[in-house]
C-alpha cells in the first residue's frame, strides 16, 4: 500500500506511482482519438453537404449531473467496503493481543504451553492474509510452525478456522492438563471465537462484490457520454481549426470520469495485493506477530524476576 505525505500537494498532484493514471491513460487516449475521427467526419460531411452535426448542449449538461452522481455513489460503495475491512482487521489486531494478554496473565505458567499459543495466535493473521489473497501459507507461517503443519494448515478445508481450531485444542488443554480455570477459558476463548467472526466478516466482503449491473450499467453510461460529446461541441464550435481541440476537450472531460470508475474497481476488493490502496495486511500482521512475541519475551522476563516461592 502506498502512503502519502498528505501535506506535500504538488508531489500527490504529479505522481503516478499508487495513481489510477496509467490504468485509464489507454482508455482516454481511445476515446480521444474517437473524438478525433467523429470531427473528421463532420467535417467532412459539412464540406459535402453543406449541413453541421451537432447536439444541442442543455440536454447533455443534464445528463452529465447524473453521471457525476452515480460514479460518486459507486466511489462511496467502494470506500465502505474498504473501511469496513480496515475495521474487521482492527479487531483482528485487538483480539490477537487480548487473546495473548489473557493467556499469558490467567494461564497455566507452562513455558511450552505459553509459547505454542503465542505461536498459533501470530501465526493467524498471516493465515488470515493468504486465505483472503487466495495465496498458500507463506514464509512467516513456516517460520512459525515449520513447513509440515504449513503444510496440514494449507491442506485443511479452511486455513484460519484450522488455526483457531489448534488455539482451542490448547485452551483445553490448559483446562484439562494444567488445571487453568474455566472462568478464564471461557473469556479466553470467546477472544478466539470473535477471531472467526471478523475473517468471516472480511470473507463476506471478498465474496460478495458490488452488483455487476451497477458496473455495466455506468460504463455504458460513461461511453455514450463521451462518444457523444463530440456532437455536442461541435454545435458550439464556429470555427474549423477550432474542432481541432475538441479531442483534446473530450480527453480532459474523460480522465475525470474514467478515473472515477477505476477507482470504484480498486476499492472493490481491499484485500488484492495487486489493487491500488490495497489494505496493508502484510504490515498489520508482522505488527501484530511483533506485539504477541513481545508479551511473552516480558511475561518471561518477569516470571524470572519472582522469587522460586512465587513463581509455584
Amino acid at each position: 500500500m502506498i502512503s502519502s505525505d498528505r501535506n506535500n500537494f504538488w508531489k500527490d498532484a504529479f505522481t503516478l506511482n499508487g495513481s489510477v493514471t496509467p490504468r485509464v491513460i489507454p482508455y482516454v487516449l481511445a476515446f480521444s482519438l474517437i473524438a478525433l475521427g467523429i470531427c473528421v467526419f463532420a467535417w467532412f460531411v459539412e464540406r459535402l453537404f453543406e449541413s453541421r452535426i451537432g447536439i444541442i448542449l442543455a440536454p447533455y449538461e443534464f445528463a452529465g449531473v447524473a453521471l457525476g452522481l452515480l460514479l460518486v455513489l459507486r466511489t462511496n460503495a467502494g470506500y465502505d467496503r474498504w473501511w469496513e475491512a480496515r475495521v474487521l482487521w482492527g479487531g483482528i489486531v485487538n483480539q490477537t493481543r487480548n487473546l495473548v494478554i489473557s493467556s499469558l496473565t490467567y494461564g497455566p505458567q507452562d513455558s511450552q504451553w505459553r509459547e505454542q499459543v503465542v505461536r498459533w495466535t501470530a501465526v493467524f493473521p498471516h493465515i488470515a492474509r493468504c486465505s483472503l489473497r487466495g495465496q498458500p501459507p507463506s514464509k512467516e507461517v513456516v517460520a512459525l510452525v515449520g513447513e509440515e503443519v504449513a503444510k496440514q494448515i494449507e491442506t485443511s478445508s479452511h486455513m484460519p478456522g484450522y488455526v483457531a481450531w489448534r488455539l482451542g485444542l490448547l485452551l483445553e488443554e490448559g483446562c484439562q492438563k494444567f488445571g487453568m480455570d474455566r472462568f478464564a477459558f471461557r473469556q479466553i476463548d470467546e477472544q478466539r471465537a470473535r477471531l472467526i467472526d471478523h475473517i468471516g466478516g472480511c470473507e463476506r466482503i471478498l465474496k460478495t462484490p458490488l452488483p455487476i449491473v451497477y458496473a455495466i450499467k455506468i460504463r455504458r453510461f460513461i461511453t455514450l457520454y463521451l462518444l457523444a460529446l463530440p456532437l455536442a461541441l461541435l454545435h458550439q464550435t464556429e470555427s474549423v481549426w477550432a474542432i481541432l481541440l475538441i479531442p483534446t476537450e473530450v480527453a480532459l472531460v474523460a480522465y475525470p470520469l474514467i478515473s472515477l470508475d477505476q477507482i470504484g474497481v480498486e476499492l472493490q476488493n481491499p484485500f488484492a495485493d495487486r489493487n491500488l490502496s490495497h489494505l496493508p495486511l502484510d504490515d498489520i500482521s508482522n505488527t501484530i506477530e511483533n506485539n504477541v512475541q513481545g508479551f511473552l519475551q516480558l511475561s518471561e522476563e518477569q516470571t524470572s524476576a519472582l522469587p522460586d516461592s512465587q513463581v509455584d
